[in-house]
């Protein structure tokens, strides 16, 4: 089983990958959105005011997701974060989220998982 300090480093790449993508997409865009990344957990929030957050969970070695519309639990699968439910990849479903709840449309680059 993967440590903690290995899982933990593997979710913040993927935070930060997220973070660099929003930065990305809001440069190229006049949407009003803001997010923050602080201790593994990421949060959008949109001048709507829909929330979206996205965190690490170290004891279930998951990267959860919640939004208005319900939660997610994302887990490592062959190398990419898997919905525990329906087996979407993490960046597949953040896009489709986000654009949903935002209009932000983002090109979410692959968010390799670990191998546990």
């Amino acid at each position: 089983m993967i440590s903690d300090t290995d899982f933990i480093a593997a979710a913040d790449r993927t935070l930060d990958a997220l973070g660099a993508a929003l930065d990305d997409a809001l440069e190229r865009s006049d949407i009003d959105l803001d997010w923050s990344l602080n201790d593994g957990i990421l949060e959008i929030e949109s001048e709507n005011g829909n929330r979206i957050v996205v965190n690490r969970h170290v004891p279930n070695r998951e990267i959860w997701v919640a939004t208005r519309s319900g939660g997610f639990h994302f887990r490592p699968a062959g190398g990419a974060w898997r919905d525990t439910r329906s087996d979407k990849e993490l960046a597949a479903a953040l896009a489709g989220i986000i654009r949903d709840d935002t209009t932000l449309e983002i090109n979410l680059p692959p968010l390799p998982a670990p191998q546990l």
